[in-house]
């Protein structure tokens, strides 16, 4: 079916750029009065509303052509309806509808070249370290960034006063040209004006799943664009629930889920602010999904909480969850720098003879005893409740290279500090050519083979090293096959959560003081 076009309005290529370079530049505080801007301009993601929240979710980021690549060759980007017209309407007010529309990139130049400077504190292994190390340069006088164009980074002004106690890099960008999007017809040509919206009353098809939309087509701060769904809270749990905890599990698992979901997200969307968007669909942010495959249970437990979260402090909490926690519960300062959370404890997570064999601060001596048995743990049929694997050295040192902090090949491996849960919080890995300390997180994000940081360690043979561990993810919150567990042991909702996180109050979202952090 051909594309319905209306007449479109004129203006000229160039014009264009510099008219909506120009407005996206004071909407991200970044004209040139004020310095030079740290990232390219964003508009920013609407505010989230209490009373009816509506997320935005990136449901694909970093559109396009890279900047070293040709758009010409980049793959279009192809949108599909998932029954009748799609309609997309850019910026200047143009408006197209067909079932299927195929946007090509193409490179804007710039009406005058754009230069972007900043200091860049990490790669960090996650969001809450990045945030983490963000904080005290807030209090020393910066207004840093978070930002992920890999891995998460701290951004901050190239004056910013430095953070204490640690040495930002400079970066400096300059660009001539910007990466758009345009729409080619038999009559020619037609250039688009970002953001564009897309509305799609028989849904969008993306990936495997169906989504309802409303979206928008944006650029982000790397010079890429991102395809971004407006979604209700209450429908976007039903993308994430069945995805994170399973569909088949048993109601009050369900329940304890959907409040979770429901929190984090609230707590967390200002994750991809410097991006103009609230939360991503994947593992660093929650896995969200085709909202068709919520069956009724999952609907039901969704219904069941409508609108109520944990909080703590008039707050939400950091609702971290996680597979299984191996039989012992990680504090927050065990999977994250930051501080303690009163909520967020240590603790064996089993019934009372369990935990009086297995008391925290677990001693190092008992460590193998649990990894050897703790059979009598919550959720201890999960098929990662006790693994083991074989690392070489050639093995770690390809993983040490891949992370930017090379030492040859492994020589010595040695766990330096463990948590009151027993897990290693700091691990020396010594090769041919350095050393390196790999901490808190960054040590399932760089070693990927290990699924938790409940191990112990054992050479086996030359360049060869045993770990015998537990638990599949942080080991924070809420563990998933304990929720499930517990749920067929008759628990509520209600106790599930309060055996999680101790103190928290589950509580409407319209009383809370504050959805979240800034």
């Amino acid at each position: 079916m051909p594309l319905a076009v209306p007449p479109a309005r004129r203006r000229t290529l160039a014009g264009g750029a510099r008219l909506v370079l120009g407005v996206l530049l004071l909407a991200a505080g970044g004209c040139r009065a004020a310095g030079e801007p740290l990232h390219w301009p964003v508009a920013p993601a609407a505010a989230v509303d209490p009373v009816q929240p509506v997320l935005w979710v990136g449901l694909a980021a970093r559109l396009g052509a890279v900047p070293a690549a040709s758009a010409a060759t980049a793959a279009p980007l192809v949108l599909r309806s998932g029954g009748g017209n799609l309609t997309l309407v850019d910026a200047s007010g143009q408006r197209f509808m067909a079932p299927v529309i195929t946007l090509h990139w193409r490179w804007v130049p710039l009406a005058e070249p754009l230069t972007l400077r900043r200091q860049v504190l990490g790669p960090f292994a996650s969001f809450e370290t990045a945030e983490a190390a963000a904080r005290p340069w807030r209090e020393a006088g910066a207004a840093p960034v978070i930002a992920k164009p890999g891995e998460w980074e701290v951004w901050a002004a190239s004056t910013a006063p430095p953070p204490p106690g640690a040495s930002p890099r400079l970066v400096e960008q300059r660009a001539d040209r910007r990466l758009a999007l345009e729409l080619r017809r038999s009559e020619g040509v037609v250039p688009l004006e970002g953001p564009i919206r897309l509305e799609t009353p028989g849904g969008l098809l993306w990936g495997k799943g169906l989504y309802a939309g409303p979206f928008r087509l944006q650029s982000d701060a790397h010079g890429g664009w991102s395809l971004v769904e407006q979604v209700p809270l209450e429908r976007y749990l039903e993308g994430v629930v069945p995805h994170e905890i399973g569909a088949g599990s048993p109601a009050a698992a369900l329940a304890a889920q959907a409040v979770l979901a429901r929190t984090w997200a609230l707590r967390n969307h200002h994750r991809f602010t410097v991006d103009g968007y609230h939360l991503c669909a994947d593992t660093q942010c929650q896995v969200y999904s085709d909202p068709r495959q919520a069956g009724a249970q999952v609907r039901q437990a969704i219904a069941a909480t409508r609108h109520r979260v944990l909080s703590y402090g008039g707050r939400p909490i950091q609702a971290v969850y996680h597979a299984t926690n191996g039989g012992i519960a990680a504090g927050f300062q065990e999977g994250w720098q930051g501080e303690a959370l009163p909520y967020l404890r240590s603790f064996s997570d089993g019934p009372a003879a369990f935990a009086a064999r297995f008391p925290v601060p677990l001693p190092a001596a008992s460590l193998p005893s649990l990894l050897g048995d703790g059979a009598a743990a919550y959720g201890a049929d999960h098929p990662l409740f006790r693994w083991s694997r074989r690392l070489t050295a050639a093995e770690i040192g390809a993983a040490l290279a891949r992370s930017g902090g090379g030492i040859g090949a492994a020589q010595t491996m040695r766990v330096l500090e463990r948590g009151p849960s027993g897990r290693v919080l700091a691990l020396e890995i010594r090769g041919t050519s350095g050393s390196r300390v790999l901490r808190l997180d960054a040590i399932r994000r760089t070693l990927r083979q290990i699924p938790s940081t409940l191990f112990v360690l054992n050479p086996a043979g030359e360049g060869v090293w045993e770990l015998r561990g537990g638990g599949f993810g942080h080991g924070v919150g809420l563990s998933q096959a304990g929720a499930i567990d517990l749920a067929r042991r008759g628990w509520s909702t209600a106790e599930i959560l309060q055996h999680y996180y101790p103190g928290a109050s589950l509580e409407p979202i319209d009383r809370l003081d504050s959805l979240g952090s800034p």
